[in-house]
């Protein structure tokens, strides 16, 4: 078997193994619920039957769930997080709970404390399955969540590509910007995802886009999260500059992108924006160019030669 065939077999085995044992670990779970509810059942208060189908929710307990509800559980219940039922079956990743409890009259586009709805939660937790579901069945796509970022914008931070695929079909806003004054892109080439990067410019989003402090997309990237790997950084900002991104822009400290990564000692990106062409001549408004702001002494030799 060839090389790359057996890589693939191996993760396929790798998943189909994941997907037995959690399933194992869900049914055991839904069996303690079971056994749980039935010592309480008598003298069980409706905030305990409350719970019961949280649990049920949250660990694919269709038959137990059923069970509950004809006994009287909530749709509108909330966990302290204001988050009802269906959130946390969407969050879960179990579709047939998610189909029960719209149903049975779930609220699609209920929003917990922060905002959030179910489909903000299964974009958020990579759920490709549940995104389909709830939007098949009605869901609002543009609905913010968590700190006013939409659907979309979740996925992008988490890279999936598939999900962000289909919300863009879907009609989801690719511009909406959160209260960190952030969108979907500027997630996306700050944490290296370059496929999503590049979904996104693919459908009209401006590779020069202002976002806070006059950061642009090229500029988080250059900054990126210390989680994403150095390949995926490079990947990305060649995208970016290769889609027309203005390698010498500056934020409102009049840091360009080069001096960004200077700072932060990310001398990959740093490399790679030099040999594209940025400015290592330029300063901020303190009067410091890239070389002074480096913290790395190998890095700074580099931008101060001439």
């Amino acid at each position: 078997m060839p090389a790359y065939s057996f890589r693939l077999a191996a993760l396929a085995a790798i998943a189909l193994a994941c997907s037995n044992a959690e399933a194992l670990a869900n049914r055991r779970a839904c069996l303690n619920i079971e056994q749980h509810y039935a010592q309480i059942e008598r003298y069980a208060s409706s905030i305990e039957v409350n719970i019961k189908l949280f649990e049920a929710a949250r660990n694919g307990c269709k038959e137990f769930a059923q069970r509950i509800l004809d006994k009287g559980a909530s749709l509108e219940a909330r966990d302290r997080f204001g988050a009802r039922p269906l959130a946390h079956a969407a969050a879960s990743g179990h579709a047939d709970i998610v189909t029960l409890l719209l149903d049975r009259g779930a609220l699609i586009d209920a929003r917990d404390l922060d905002g959030s709805t179910a489909l903000y939660k299964a974009a958020e937790g990579g759920r490709l399955a549940i995104v389909q579901l709830l939007v098949e069945r009605g869901a609002k796509v543009n609905v913010p969540g968590h700190s006013e970022a939409t659907p979309v914008t979740a996925a992008a931070y988490m890279g999936s590509e598939p999900i962000v695929k289909f919300l863009i079909e879907k009609g989801a806003d690719l511009n909406a910007i959160d209260k960190t004054k952030k969108g979907a892109l500027v997630y996306a080439a700050g944490r290296g995802f370059t496929p999503v990067a590049r979904l996104l410019l693919d459908h009209g989003v401006d590779v020069n886009s202002r976002y806070g402090h006059g950061l642009t997309a090229l500029m988080w990237a250059a900054g990126h999260s210390s989680d994403a790997g150095t390949k995926d950084v490079v990947q990305v900002i060649d995208l970016l500059i290769d889609r027309g991104a203005r390698i010498d822009d500056r934020d409102d400290q009049g840091r360009t992108a080069l001096m960004i990564a200077a700072e932060l000692g990310h001398t990959a990106a740093a490399d790679l924006l030099v040999s594209r062409g940025a400015d290592r001549s330029l300063r901020d408004e303190d009067g410091k160019t890239a070389a002074d702001l480096a913290r790395d002494d190998a890095l700074r030799a580099k931008l101060a030669a001439k």
